[in-house]
């Protein structure tokens, strides 16, 4: 609060005393006060005026700054009401008591929003395991009918499953849910799923996958990593080069704190101005516009999925040559307690 700004709102109180301070001089002169007492006079109205210029202004000024700078400084400014002490002055709890109804009010909205999510969550996850049904069995029946399969009905089939399965773990990565259990999981059975998932693909493009694992024991959740690498894994067939023999290759590496999965693929490659850019929603990049395959979802959720689990996820490569996914799983203590 700065002094010219208070003085500007206390402009009528300051004419009206201005106004009453002149006529209360003309009166005492006019009844021929010894001039000593009406110095005295003055001075004691002005000092009381001042001084309550003054007090009044430091309690609103500290008041006031205090509200502005937790604001400020607050992630979430509406959580202010709880950094701020009870006011000394009616203006400031008059505020307090609004700022507490707007609170109440922005509480009920977003347990009502949140109730609402949730139903909406619950709703998609219940339909998405429902449709999976019908899939599996179109699949299923495909395959059952081996002399007149379709590779082209079987590859829509796929894409359909994990489209119908982005949708599912989209909205489990941006609701704040509790739908994954940290355990320890051997990374060999992890990746053997991954690969049995993706063996159709993986035959009818021709690609090598190679498995070299040192320590596989890391403290995850598996179907959220099933997922995870899955996607990985999709772009890595989906983006291979047209020609020359292709080869993904997944390693793991252990040190002190922590255990590495690198799936390094030798691809198209990345442009490298698209590399920043790859865990962004909706982002495509290049390689995407010319394949018209691709979401620009999967690595979005991947990277949140990772973020919940406690993983990090990071992406090198170069152009025409390879791609390299490093998830690291960090060893928790914690994680050692409640296994």
């Amino acid at each position: 609060m700065k002094p010219k700004a208070f003085l500007l709102d206390k402009r009528y109180v300051l004419f009206l005393f201005v106004g009453t301070f002149t006529i209360s001089l003309l009166l005492l002169f006019a009844f021929k006060i010894d001039k000593s007492l009406i110095f005295v006079l003055a001075s004691l109205q002005i000092f009381f005026v001042s001084s309550n210029l003054i007090i009044d202004y430091t309690r609103k000024k500290n008041f006031y700054q205090t509200l502005l700078e937790n604001i400020q400084n607050l992630e979430k400014a509406y959580l202010v009401l709880e950094t701020i002490t009870s006011p000394n002055f009616y203006e400031g709890e008059l505020l307090v008591e609004a700022l507490y109804e707007i609170n109440k009010s922005l509480g009920e909205l977003m347990k009502q929003k949140e109730e609402q999510t949730n139903d909406f969550k619950e709703y998609i996850e219940m339909w998405i395991h429902e449709v999976k049904i019908p899939i599996a069995s179109l699949t299923l029946m495909t395959h059952n009918q081996k002399l007149n399969a379709d590779k082209k009905t079987l590859e829509q089939l796929r894409r359909l499953e994990d489209y119908v399965e982005q949708v599912l773990y989209y909205v489990r990565s941006e609701t704040a849910s509790v739908d994954y259990l940290i355990k320890e999981y051997d990374l060999n059975t992890i990746i053997g799923n991954v690969a049995l998932k993706n063996k159709d693909d993986l035959l009818e493009n021709k690609i090598d996958l190679q498995v070299n694992m040192e320590n596989s024991f890391v403290y995850t959740d598996a179907k959220w990593l099933l997922f995870i690498l899955n996607q990985i894994v999709n772009n890595s067939i989906k983006y291979k080069k047209e020609n020359g023999k292709s080869v993904i290759k997944l390693i793991t590496e252990e040190e002190d704190e922590k255990i590495t999965l690198s799936i390094i693929d030798n691809g198209i490659g990345i442009k490298e101005s698209d590399l920043k850019r790859v865990f962004e929603k909706s982002f495509t990049g290049e390689n995407g516009r010319k394949k018209q395959k691709s979401t620009g979802m999967g690595l979005f959720i991947a990277k949140n999925l990772c973020n919940k689990l406690g993983h990090s996820i990071e992406i090198t490569s170069k152009e025409k040559e390879f791609t390299k996914v490093t998830i690291t799983f960090y060893k928790n203590k914690y994680y050692e307690v409640i296994k």
